[in-house]
Formats: structure tokens, sequence, C-alpha cells
């Protein structure tokens, strides 16, 4: 008798005795949005789990120009760019985006995920090595198993470690390093200057997804390359527009070669329907409002600061943060899930991250910031979470177990508050 491989899915528990025990912590449906708030189960409640971190995705300007890309252009393509799914939005968009981040070229594809699957699953051969930080994002991961090369992991931002791995490696063979320019689940921030050091040591390339820096570094949102000085020493960069662009999709930007290879090579791009023109259009709005107005960044960065100070005086353990990522080290999964519960019961949404997001034992409260949060929402976050924690004993005690992190040192955010 044949195996049957719907057998594990009948066996799987693992939601089904969080969910009896009503801490549940997934697929909460939002029913409407209103600025920073939203509404859940009838109820309004603060949004601190969110990724849109300069407000722009519900911006009324953003809005009407995906409104007029659909009665122009209808809602969706309905076919992939290869064939007859290319609009001259999604031109535009490149042109703009190579533009923005002096690339010389920029490929668009309907996910972030797909532009970390497609790039890297595409570019590298089977006698090639891809050099991941063990702490990248899942799409990174992905892309890396989509590819024939091999993939080395090293520790995370540890330039001696990478260093010794590529000294392990054949040096005839093609090398890529791959890192988060913003870790998604730390906040922690790729060590750029050092990577542009080893990859120019070893002769590798150097790739950097600036998914969660695009629109929160760099002069004008640049992202952690420009941020650093390093956009002529890094090869390829990556970034996603459902973050501080406030939609869907993502990007590649490289040399105009590298482009059209990926153009024409890339499965993810050639063969899935190309973004709709709403999303393009509001993208396009996003990208212009976002150089326009340069006093949104400016204030993600002290709404930003405000949390870090709040939570470190309270003495809760947020780890090596850099970034308007700032999760809240709880360490037991089940006290993240009560916490997680909790808040939203007191009117305030934010998610818990458990393994295989973070390590064992290392389940954080992943609280993200706005642009947009007002000083009034920002203290109703602080005294909930305060008081919950005295409630369930979190406190500076808890300490990661991994290599990350014990204790952050003070982050300097002058310069980031005053552009």
């Amino acid at each position: 008798m044949s195996k049957d491989i719907f057998a594990k899915c009948s066996a799987y528990r693992d939601h089904s005795f969080l969910q009896d025990a009503g801490l549940y912590p997934y697929f909460r449906p939002i029913d409407r949005v209103e600025g920073n708030s939203v509404y859940h189960k009838g109820r309004r409640m603060i949004m601190v789990g969110s990724n849109n971190y300069l407000g722009l995705a519900h911006d009324p300007r953003v809005i009407e120009a995906a409104q007029k890309a659909i009665a122009r252009y209808g809602s969706g393509c309905t076919g992939s760019r290869f064939l007859n799914g290319t609009l001259s939005l999604h031109e535009e968009l490149e042109e703009a985006l190579a533009k923005f981040l002096n690339r010389e070229a920029v490929v668009i594809f309907s996910t972030g995920f797909f532009a970390n699957q497609g790039a890297i699953g595409t570019l590298l051969e089977a006698d090639d090595f891809i050099l991941s930080d063990r702490e990248n994002h899942a799409s990174i991961m992905d892309g890396c198993k989509f590819s024939d090369a091999k993939c080395v992991t090293f520790r995370h931002n540890d330039m001696a470690n990478l260093r010794s791995k590529l000294e392990a490696l054949p040096e005839a063979a093609g090398k890529l390093i791959v890192v988060d320019g913003v870790f998604s689940m730390s906040g922690d921030v790729a060590n750029i200057e050092g990577l542009v050091a080893v990859a120019k040591e070893f002769g590798a390339k150097l790739y950097v997804d600036e998914a969660h820096s695009l629109g929160v570094f760099g002069v004008g949102g640049q992202g952690v390359t420009h941020s650093f000085g390093q956009n002529d020493n890094v090869d390829l960069v990556m970034g996603t527009f459902s973050k501080s662009l406030g939609s869907m999709g993502g990007f590649i930007g490289g040399s105009k070669t590298v482009v059209e290879y990926l153009k024409h090579k890339a499965r993810c791009f050639m063969f899935t329907a190309s973004l709709a023109p709403a999303v393009a259009a509001a993208v396009l709005k996003a990208l212009e409002i976002m150089q326009a107005e340069p006093e949104r960044m400016q204030q993600l960065w002290k709404n930003t600061y405000k949390m870090h100070k709040g939570f470190r005086e309270m003495g809760l353990n947020i780890g090596i943060t850099k970034s308007p990522i700032v999760p809240i080290l709880i360490g037991s999964e089940t006290k993240a899930f009560m916490l997680s519960q909790k808040l939203i019961e007191k009117g305030i949404f934010t998610t818990p991250a458990a393994y295989p997001a973070v390590g064992y034992g290392e389940a954080v409260l992943r609280t993200s910031y706005m642009a947009t949060h007002t000083e009034e929402e920002l203290d109703i976050v602080l005294e909930a979470i305060d008081k919950m924690a005295r409630v369930m004993k979190i406190r500076e005690g808890v300490a990661y177990n991994s290599e990350l992190q014990i204790k952050a040192k003070g982050f300097d955010f002058t310069e980031f508050m005053t552009k």
C-alpha cells in the first residue's frame, strides 16, 4: 500500500492547541483600517505590528493613484511580463527606481519573495557558492534552495567567521555574499563596510536585501548601502514595495546585463502574472511622496528612538535592534502568545514571533513603528506593555541564548533624526 502523503496533515495539531487555549495569534482578520488603527472583530486597535514604516499605505494620494490606474488599465494584467503583461507603468516604475537608487537598471517582480527567489536561484551555478548570514529572511533561504550552488551560512554579522568560510572554498569558484540590510526579526543592521571589504578580498559579489531599510535608512530613504556610502561597492540590491512604499511586489537593481539576464531566465518572473496596475501606480506615487517629504523619515526615527528608550528604561530586553523593528524578548513561546493576546484585549495589535522565525526559547513580541504614530498612541503602547511585563514578570533578566546578542549597546539616532 502506498504511503498516505496527507497523513501528516491530519496528525498536525500545533495550531489546534493554541486555538483551544485561546492564544492563537495568527490570521487575525482586519475588518478595516483607519490611519494607525485597525478594526478586529469590531474593536478599534492601535497597529504596532505593521511594516508600513512611512504610513504611505493609507495616504489618500497613493489610493487615488491606484484607483486611476484601475480605471485606465483594469484590475489586472492577466499575463506575464514576458508576454502580454508589460505596461508602460511597469517600465516607468523600473526607471524611477533605477534613478532613485543610482543603479543602471531595475527589474520588478510580483512579490519580494519572488525577487529573492528569482535572482539568487537564477544567477548561480552548480560549482558556485552562496555565503548567507544565518539571520537572513526565509525568502533568501528559499532562493538559496532554488539555486544549484552550495549554500554556506556564516555567523550573524561576523566578518571573521565569513572570512574563514571563504578561505575554505576553492579560489576559482564563483561566490555571492547575501545579507539582509535590516534583519526582519532582530532589527539589526548589516555591517555593510565590513562585507564590502571581505567581498573585495575574496573576489566575491555582494547582494543586499533592502526590504526593511528602503525608506528608513540613507538620505531620502535609499537604504543601508547608500547610508554607509557603499552603493558603488554593492553589486546587487533587492527591495520590496510592501514596507515603506505601502503596497506589494519587489525588485532587483544592478547592472543592465544582470537585469536583462534575469528578465529572460528567472522563472518566477517569466511564468507568473505581472504586478497589477493599481499596485504599480501606487508604488510610483509612494516613491514620489517619500522623496518629496523627508520629514516622514525624520518622524519615523523620532518615534523609533522614543520606543527604544522607553522599553530599555522599563528593563525590557530589545536586543541589538537599530531600526523601527523592536523585538521584545520573552523567551517562552507560551508567554509570548499570552502577552500578544492580552495586548489584543487592551486594543493593541501586534504579534509574537516564535520558532522557526527565531531560535527555540527566544520567542519575541515583534513590534514595529510608523512615522504616523502619534505621541499619545505610543504612550498607550508603552504603558500597556509595561503593565503586562510587570504582571508576567518579563524583564531584562531574560537573555538571548543565541550567538546573536545578550544586551544591546546604545545606538546613536542623531544622524537619522536630522536628515
